[in-house]
């Protein structure tokens, strides 16, 4: 009998620890300290779309090349040591241009290294998928502590100190990827060797799947770019702000912990469906009633859905979908088509918040994620979970 190596929990958890201790400090902050910095609200929504529109780009890029050369890790370790160099640049002006520019090059690398470390965190977890979200569960850890630290940080000290942080973080992101051991996936899947990946892609409802993945990402465009300005301007604290935010991510956690029971149970297309569907209200409740804080608090709750059972039934979909030859790009376009939807998101939302006001511009959000969910009712068989 051969051996099974055991898994590197703690090296793999170190890694989406502070990955998303990053998003946790650009999502929520991000907007407002170019807000700080005197930037007009369709500039803000230029600025954070820029990052999210390097996801159409790099992600394929360096998915293939992660294919094609099987040096994943890496370019984990490459993209996550220029990730910090490029946005180091930020320090030397804070001009739109420069700004423009360092949001590019520093998303370029960034994009580069989740989509690998997925596929490094599955060929570690042979046999043992289910327990993925108790390894991703600790990046959300991650984003609730830099969330609640720096809406902490941020009411004691000026924004001024905002890309100190930033840098403080991505340092934690090279040397946690410097402690993780490579692994490949098996080459045993029958698909690896006779299909490609573009006939794979068109596997029954694989583009129904990505079209949604887009759809919503885009939904969250006023969330992830706005919310922290919406929530200012309704009369919050930064620290209780912090804390909403935190509160969501906390829901998105004990999801992960359910999410192996959950989908041992019910199918993916299923989870899909109720994720889109629960998206579409949270928007509404967020645009419409977030001055009263009991709904504030239920729809951050709703986190659960929209992102934490959304996620982890993507990943699982994603992996069943494609070949051991193929999962890089599988989650690369993942990754790809998420950041299409999320820069349209923050492109639109940063056009329309003055214009519209924010409850119309979170009824456009919830009318993409209701697109998403008759997509995934009409287009994906039940077969597929």
């Amino acid at each position: 009998m051969t051996a099974v190596a055991p898994i590197p929990y703690w090296r793999l958890s170190s890694f989406y620890l502070f990955y998303f201790a990053l998003l946790g400090s650009t999502a929520p902050f991000l907007a407002l300290y170019f807000d700080h910095l005197g930037f007009s609200s369709a500039r803000i929504g230029e600025l954070v779309a820029i990052p999210m529109l390097m996801r159409c780009v790099a992600p394929n890029l360096w998915g293939w090349l992660g294919d094609y050369t099987g040096r994943r890790l890496a370019i984990v370790r490459f993209g996550a040591a220029c990730t910090l160099l490029t946005f180091s640049l930020i320090f030397i002006s804070k001009s739109y241009a420069w700004l423009a520019m360092v949001m590019a090059l520093h998303a370029f690398f960034w994009h580069a290294v989740l989509p690998q470390f997925e596929v490094i965190t599955l060929a570690h977890l042979q046999g043992q998928t289910a327990r993925y979200s108790q390894i991703r569960l600790w990046g959300s850890i991650g984003f609730i502590l830099t969330v609640v630290g720096l809406g902490r940080l941020f009411e004691w000290l000026s924004l001024d100190i905002y890309p100190v942080a930033l840098v403080i973080i991505m340092g934690g992101i090279v040397f946690s990827s410097l402690w993780v051991p490579n692994a490949q996936p098996p080459a045993t899947d029958n698909r690896a060797a006779g299909e490609g990946f573009l006939k794979q892609l068109a596997g029954p409802g694989v583009l129904a799947f990505y079209g949604c993945v887009a759809l919503m990402q885009l939904s969250h465009g006023p969330y992830y770019t706005f919310l922290t300005l919406h929530l200012e301007h309704l009369g919050y604290s930064r620290g209780v702000i912090g804390m909403l935010w935190a509160l969501g991510v906390v829901a998105e956690v004990l999801m992960f912990l359910a999410m192996s029971r959950i989908l041992a149970r019910v199918s993916v297309r299923r989870v899909l469906l109720a994720s889109f569907l629960l998206a579409a209200l949270r928007w509404l409740l967020l645009g419409t009633l977030a001055e009263h804080l009991w709904v504030l608090l239920l729809a951050q709750v709703l986190h659960a859905a929209t992102f934490g059972s959304f996620h982890a039934a993507a990943i699982h979909f994603v992996q069943r979908s494609f070949g051991a030859r193929q999962q890089g790009q599988g989650q690369a376009l993942y990754a790809a088509l998420a950041g299409t939807g999320g820069a349209l998101g923050a492109l639109y939302s940063g056009y329309s918040w003055n214009l519209l006001g924010p409850a119309t511009t979170f009824s456009i959000a919830s009318v993409a994620a209701l697109a998403a969910a008759v997509m995934i009712a009409t287009r994906m068989k039940e077969d597929r979970a």
